[in-house]
Order: C-alpha cells, then structure tokens, then sequence
C-alpha cells in the first residue's frame, strides 16, 4: 500500500504541476493574485507530493521489497542500508525521481521567493510549472519507479558495486541540486522575454533577481562536480581524477556556462548592460543540463556514469529538449531587439574584463561540447567510431582556461565604465612577482621538459595571490592604519570575501591539478610478500596478503608499509579487491596514505606466480598536490555560500511589490 501511495503521489504531483502552469499563467493574462497565489500554492503542492512520494521509495528500497521492479534490480538483502538508500536514486527511475523532486522543491521557492514583480513572477511560475509536468511526465509514463512485478524474487540483483560509495550516495543529489537549480535561471529568463521589457531600469534589476539562483546552483553544482571527481579518483582505481569523460563533460558543461552566466548578471545588475547575453546564458545553462540527462539516460554513451535505458526514452528525452530549448530560444530571437539597453563602456573596463571573461568560457564550453558530441554525431551519420580523448581538450580547453585565468585577478581592480590599466597592472605587481617566482622555481626543480607545467604552477599563483592582492586594495592593507584596515574588512559585504575565496579557490585547484598531472610518478610490478616498489620520494612494501569479509563482498586485502625513500615515516596501508557475489562482479579498493598535500596511491591486481611463492600485480602512484585539486572546488564552493548570505543577493530579499 505504501509503494502504490508514492505512485499517486507522483501522478498528483504531475497533475498539481500542469495546474501551478495554467493558473500562473491565466493570472498574469488577467492581472489576477487570485489565479497566481492559487498557481503558487499548486506549486508547494506538488514539491510536497513528490517528496512525500521519494520518501516511499526509499522505504521501499530500505525494506528491501523486491515486489519492486527498480528495488529488484538495483539492491540486495545484504547490502549496507546506507547503500540501500543510496541506491533510491541510483538508477535510471530512482534518480529521475530526484531530479523532479529538486525541480519541484525550486519551484516551490521561486513560488515564496519575494521582492519579484507581479507578472514576471507569475510567468516563471508559469514556466517551471510547464518544466515540472514534462519530467513528471516522462517519469510517470516512461520510468515510474514505482512498477510492481508479477514474481517478486527472494533476492535482489544489487546496485553496481562501484556505485556503493559514501561519495556516491551524496554526489547525485548534489549534482542535481546545481543541474536543476538552473531550471530558475531558465524560468525567469523566460519570463523576462514574455514581458518583453525594453525600459533600461527593468535588467538591472533583473540581473540582481537571477543572480542568487545562479550562485546557489552553481556552488551546488561544483560540490556535486568535485565529489564525482573524487569518487573516479579513489574509487576506480586508474589513478586519475578526470578523464574527459563524456558524462564528465555533461557536468562540466552548465558548470561553465553558470560561471559565464554569474558574471554576465554583475555587468547586467550594475550598469544594465549584456541583458539579451545573460539571458541567453541562462537558456544555455540549463539546456546543457537537459543535453546532460540526455547523454546520460539516452544509451548513446557506455560509461560507469550512464544509466542503460532503451532508446525509446532517450527519444522522449530528446523530445522534451527540443520542444523547451527550442521554443525558449525562438522566444529569445523574437525578443532579441528589446534586449538592448545600459550604459556604454570603454574596452579597458571592468565590463570589459567581464565580457572578455564570457567569451573565453563560453568558447571553453563549446569546445567541450564538440569534443563530447562530435563522436556520437559521427557514428550517427556515417558509421566510424573515433575517442575523442585528452589530447583533444589539452589543445582546445586548456589554452582557453588559461587565457581567462590571465585576465581574472585584473577585473576586480578596474572601475566600472572606463579604467586605468596600467593603474590595475601596477596594483598587481607582487601577484606577477609571485607567479614568476613560482613558475622559475617549479622549472628549476622539475625536469626541464615539464615547461608548461611550471607555467601552470604560476598561474595559479596568479590567481590566489592576485585575490589577496584585490581584497587587500578594498581594505588599504598596508596604506592605511591597522584599525583603519580592519574597519573596512569589517563592512566588507560577503559578497566581497565570497568572490575573493571563489577566485583563490580556483588557483587552489589549478596548482593541484597542475603539479599532479605535470609531476606525478608511478610504478607497477609484480611483488611477493617482501618485496617493494617505488615512486617518487616513497617506497611501498607488501607486508601480506589477506581475505577479507565485507556486509556484501569477499575481499583479497593487501597490507603494505609506505615509507620514504630511506625506510623513514613509516605508514601502513590496505588496499583490496572485492568481489560481490549478488552481482557476480569484481572491483578495486585502492590504499590512500595522506602525505600532507600528496598521495601515495596503491592498487592491488591479480594474484600471479606459482603456489609456492604468490606474487601479487600492484601498482603505485606518488600523486603531488592531490589534495588541492578536491580543497579548491570546496574553497569556491564556500564562496558562494557566502555571497548567498549576502543581504543583496539572499534569495528572495526585498519587499514586496504591487502587481505589475
């Protein structure tokens, strides 16, 4: 009785969403607050519906009733109940289940949020309304999570192994908080072209509107991105941290366009101007994030990240891009020459430095776009298979990022409208300083052919200390009295420290990703108990060789001793290989010793060699810096967060309007 009232639950929601679109939308045709607070109040209805209605999934996966088709395929008795809850949204109808209760819960935020004019918000209501009942379509039509099966087996087929991860178990969600976040920006961009405003004091003001939903959705976004990369790093056993995959990619892609989208509504806000670019960010940032559920759930891609679905509802998927993307950015060509507006500025401006900032990250998300569709289209029209791999996204993205990277400490440092440069390059000599320094001594202690990674090393010197050096000139450090500075970091707004943590944020991450890719050793060999390998400045020996038994696995467990070089600092470290029998698979648990920064990163292989004298295939990696590549994502994310405690951007600040 409980699964059939989440299947209810989930058709009313779906009937409560069509109502939110149609009263929203009948209110602002007659100015009626009526027909909107009904239209709002069918929006909290239906997010509580559904999260009501996910709540009886996970009891059901949590109860392990394998009357369930999706809790029959995807858990097992005897697996972890953390990894029984995990896996509600764990496959295909499970995490479409997610992204409609996420949708819905923004909505019904949007449909609270105040200071929003009367018909704009009653027409993004509208919107979300529409996007809501098209998922919750798809998901009661196509993937209901709730179908019973006719023979209820004894045990189910369990989730994959890989997937039975405390980092997978919050990835998703946070994933798609940042993914479907975006829906807001789409809504109210939407909203912005129906009213069709050509008055110059109407963006600004939308600007500041849209900017809290884009920076909650981009800050969830990358802790979702940041987890899923650490999950690859620990849990797959390659070494790695990102591969260019093309799920990857599907993430990467809205992260970009809502990091060009947060800048673009700054120049919007401030000066009222790029009204019709941000508007147009906010259509690409969510339309990346519909191509990315599409990738996903389509079965065009074979990747661990990809749910196996039949083509029949990757054409829905498709269907359902199509139809809001297009009509979306036929409403945006129609609306185009009412988009104008703002003042002008100098190209040597902060607007400036901003746009040139859009350019280089939208062109960065093309890039990343073509790399990831370009083989499907290919295979499509005329059979050949090809990878598109790494080499690719190093030639193309890389220069790009670095480019933006060069320019992004000088923006906060010139005025709005028309500036000095070399007033904004003299502020930021000890940034330079410190990034040629940097980049000499990397040189210096690495191998000469490793010029490019030095170079990378000082750019993200570039960016931290070119932060430090932006807040430092907002605050008089060192041109003013001690208690005079400490005033004025006092009434800086969080907007200010958030916007300085997510830049040093961002050179964190590119010194960690920089010095591991460019400096990393490793080393694989087939050892006996006793024997040793090395990489870099450490030594690994394999003290012995163990089985062990899990909740739901059987597992070959190595215990190795990690020193330096000269038998100093010594650490133990397990790494192992499991094997579950619910799914028949096997998979790599690899041994991390934390050095600091760095890692030493072990992975144990198959067992070789004769009976008499096991030897066991292990592989090592001395990965320098690892641990900024994960820090850094965080860093920014806080930022965010503490922009968002912003008074001015606190989502739904302001008073309350007059219908307009």
């Amino acid at each position: 009785m409980i699964v059939e009232t989440g299947a209810y639950l989930l058709a009313l929601a779906l009937a409560l969403s069509l109502a939110q679109a149609a009263l929203s939308a009948a209110g602002r045709a007659r100015l009626s607050p009526v027909l909107a607070g009904a239209g709002q109040g069918a929006s909290i209805g239906s997010a509580v519906a559904v999260f009501v209605s996910f709540l009886t999934l996970v009891w059901a996966f949590a109860a392990s009733d394998f009357s369930v088709a999706n809790v029959a395929a995807n858990s097992h008795t005897d697996k972890p109940m953390l990894y029984k809850v995990a896996a509600a949204w764990g496959s295909h109808e499970g995490s479409l289940l997610l992204w409609c209760l996420v949708m819905t819960g923004f909505g019904a935020a949007l449909a609270r949020a105040r200071g929003l004019p009367f018909r704009l918000k009653t027409s993004a209501v509208a919107v979300q309304g529409g996007l809501s009942a098209l998922f919750l379509a798809f998901a009661v039509f196509t993937s209901n999570p709730f179908a019973r099966l006719d023979q209820v087996p004894a045990q189910g087929a369990s989730l994959n192994p890989l997937l039975q991860d405390p980092a997978l178990a919050l990835h998703p969600p946070m994933l798609y908080a940042g993914y479907v976040g975006f829906s807001v920006c789409f809504s109210l961009a939407v909203a912005a072209l129906i009213e069709g405003r050509a008055n110059a004091p109407f963006w600004p003001a939308w600007g500041r509107w849209v900017r809290p939903w884009a920076l909650a959705s981009w800050a969830l976004l990358t802790v979702g991105i940041a987890l899923g990369a650490f999950w690859a790093y620990y849990e797959l056993g390659w070494g790695g941290w990102w591969f260019w995959d093309p799920v990857e990619n599907a993430s990467f892609m809205p992260w970009l366009a809502g990091a060009a989208l947060l800048h673009s509504a700054v120049v919007t806000e401030r000066r009222g101007a790029l009204a019709g670019w941000t508007v147009f960010l906010a259509l690409l940032a969510f339309t990346f994030s519909m191509l990315g559920a599409f990738l996903v759930r389509s079965g065009v891609l074979t990747s661990v990240h990809a749910f196996a679905v039949d083509p029949e509802r990757g054409v829905m998927l498709l269907a359902i891009l199509g139809l809001t993307a297009g009509l979306a950015f036929a409403l945006f060509a129609w609306r185009s020459p009412q988009l104008k507006g703002g003042g002008l500025f100098a190209p040597v401006s902060r607007e400036g430095a901003l746009v040139l900032n859009n350019l280089f990250l939208t062109a960065a998300a093309a890039t990343v776009l073509l790399g990831t569709l370009y083989p499907l289209i290919l295979e499509a029209a005329a059979g050949a298979t090809i990878s598109v791999g790494p080499p690719y996204f190093a030639a193309t993205f890389v220069p790009l990022m670095a480019a933006a990277f060069l320019i992004l400490p000088a923006g906060p440092l010139l005025a709005w409208k028309r500036a000095d440069a070399l007033g904004a390059a003299q502020r930021l000599w000890v940034a330079a300083a410190a990034a040629v320094v940097a980049g000499l001594l990397a040189f210096a202690l690495f191998e000469p052919k490793k010029a490019l990674s030095a170079a990378g090393v000082g750019l993200g010197v570039w960016l931290i200390v070119g932060a430090l050096v932006e807040v430092s000139e907002r605050v008089r450090l060192f041109r003013a009295p001690v208690g005079e500075s400490l005033r004025r970091a006092k009434g800086l707004p969080l907007a200010a420290w958030g916007m300085t943590l997510a830049h040093a944020g961002l050179g964190v991450f590119v010194l960690g990703a920089v010095v591991e890719t460019g400096f990393k050793a490793e080393a694989a060999r087939t050892i006996a108990v006793g024997e040793s390998l090395s990489a870099g400045p450490y030594s690994a020996r394999l003290d012995a060789v163990r089985i062990a038994e899990g909740p739901n696995y059987l597992a070959e467990q190595a215990i190795l001793t990690v020193t330096t070089r000269d038998g100093r600092a010594a650490r133990q470290v397990k790494a192992e290989r499991r094997f579950f029998p619910a799914g028949g698979q096997t998979t790599t648990e690899v041994g991390l010793d934390f050095r600091g920064v760095d890692d030493v990163y072990l992975t144990l292989g198959e067992r070789r060699g004769e009976s008499a004298r096991p030897a066991w295939a292990v592989r090592m990696y001395f990965n320098p810096w690892a641990r900024l590549i994960f820090l850094g994502p965080m860093l920014m994310a806080l930022g965010g967060l503490l922009s968002l405690l912003d008074r001015r951007l606190r989502l739904g600040a302001g008073a309350r309007r007059r219908p307009v």
